[in-house]
């Protein structure tokens, strides 16, 4: 097949040397993975992977109840004296990755 249409887009240069980094040690061109992608896109008639927010959303604490609050507090003191904590600095660089999104 003759390849002569072309597709154009901007995106967080971050996020493209990550993918080359990965396609790269796949053996694999980013034309090609893109062109991959498309064809799962026709076999599945829609994106070849599910769309959802993720499970450990935060919850809205100005709707919880002084026990929801509560527990919801134990729950992060259980976690800081586990040490299942993540430092502030990684929090802010996630959250600046999702801005940029």
């Amino acid at each position: 097949m003759i390849k002569s249409s072309s597709i154009y887009t901007r995106v967080d240069p971050e996020l493209k040397e990550q993918v080359e980094r990965i396609l790269s040690k796949l053996g694999l061109p980013m034309a090609n993975a893109i062109t991959l992608f498309l064809h799962q896109i026709i076999i599945h008639g829609g994106l070849p992977f599910e769309l959802k927010l993720p499970q450990n959303r935060l919850p809205d604490y100005s709707v919880l109840t002084k026990e929801q609050f509560d527990n919801e507090m134990e729950k992060g003191l259980s976690d800081l004296n586990a040490g299942r904590i993540i430092p502030s600095s990684q929090v802010r660089k996630n959250m600046q990755r999702h801005k940029k999104a």
